[in-house]
């Protein structure tokens, strides 16, 4: 089932269509409506008849229907951002870097691998990848999201009062089943970086237009910082505000905290969990990921003689 049609049967058609239903059988007059016949019908008392419901949804609904799906999108290649904050910094000219990151949320379930790579063009432009695999959603489906693509061009650099700021735009095309799929779409965003003493602290304002015409426009704003605590880690923390493409309002509001640590020079682990705001529900998400940036640096030594 496309996502279009779950975000209709989950809003508007499932309400529609009980309420067509309890009209018809349950009119205030106590009389059965049907086509060509009529007749008396005893009105049920409410706990049945919401036992009854209750069992109507189960029959005719899968249980992913339960929550729309958490389309992943473009993500930064750590330690180019937070979690899903994107850094104005980008990677080296000709450096490479691929990663591997695991996710595990809780309303909705979903449980996915995550594969990026990114690839330094210039010291200022970088080009990103991201192909998120379901391994399970809502306990049944899984399969890949759309592929996703972006070019991130740093168009200024930080000043001793100013923040560096880069442009991200970003396009994704069909790879997988349609349930996890917007059919493609485009999209961009502004980023803001600035160094402030040991915090490092990012903003984004993202839009994207879903290739699917039934699906809303979805616009995110993230707020990320890291703190330096040693030479080889910080300790992560971000707030993520979205409306997606099934609601004309926020649906996601998330704070996240983590930690990240250099283990050599070109090796970056990541773990970290997030947390919903929103609704104040004991929501989670949590998040692990590993990446490598290569070639790896050669470190110079200097060398010492004595006469």
């Amino acid at each position: 089932m496309p996502l279009r049609e779950i975000g209709d049967l989950t809003e508007k058609g499932i309400s529609a269509i009980l309420l067509k239903a309890m009209r018809n059988w349950f009119p205030d007059t106590g009389e059965f409506i049907g086509k060509g016949e009529t007749g008396t019908l005893k009105r049920p008392d409410p706990l049945s008849l919401a036992l009854s419901l209750l069992a109507f949804l189960f029959c005719i609904l899968p249980p992913a229907l339960a929550a729309a799906f958490d389309v992943k999108g473009l993500q930064p290649l750590s330690p180019y951002g937070v979690f899903s904050a994107f850094s104005a910094e980008s990677l080296p000219r000709n450096k490479i870097g691929f990663g591997l990151g695991f996710e595990k949320s809780s309303e909705p379930k979903i449980k996915r691998f995550i594969f990026q790579t990114a690839y330094g063009l210039t010291d200022a432009v970088e080009l990103n990848a991201t192909l998120p695999y379901v391994m399970e959603w809502e306990d049944s489906l899984e399969g890949f999201e759309d592929a996703n693509l972006g070019i991130k061009y740093r168009f200024l650099e930080e000043g001793s009062y100013t923040p560096a700021v880069a442009l991200l735009f970003t396009g994704s095309f069909p790879s997988g089943k349609d349930e996890f799929s917007t059919d493609g779409g485009l999209g961009g965003g502004i980023i803001l970086t600035k160094k402030v003493g040991p915090f490092r602290g990012h903003i984004n304002a993202l839009y994207s237009n879903p290739g699917e015409e039934s699906l809303q426009d979805e616009y995110t704003l993230n707020a990320g910082a890291e703190l330096a605590v040693t030479h080889s880690s910080k300790v992560l923390a971000e707030v993520v505000g979205r409306k997606n493409y099934f609601k004309n309002k926020i649906d996601l509001l998330e704070w996240r905290l983590g930690y990240r640590i250099a283990t050599t020079d070109y090796l970056y682990t990541t773990i970290g969990g997030g947390f919903d705001i929103k609704n104040r529900n004991p929501d989670y998400r949590f998040v692990l990921s590993v990446s490598i940036i290569l070639p790896r640096e050669k470190r110079k030594f200097q060398k010492i003689y004595e006469d």
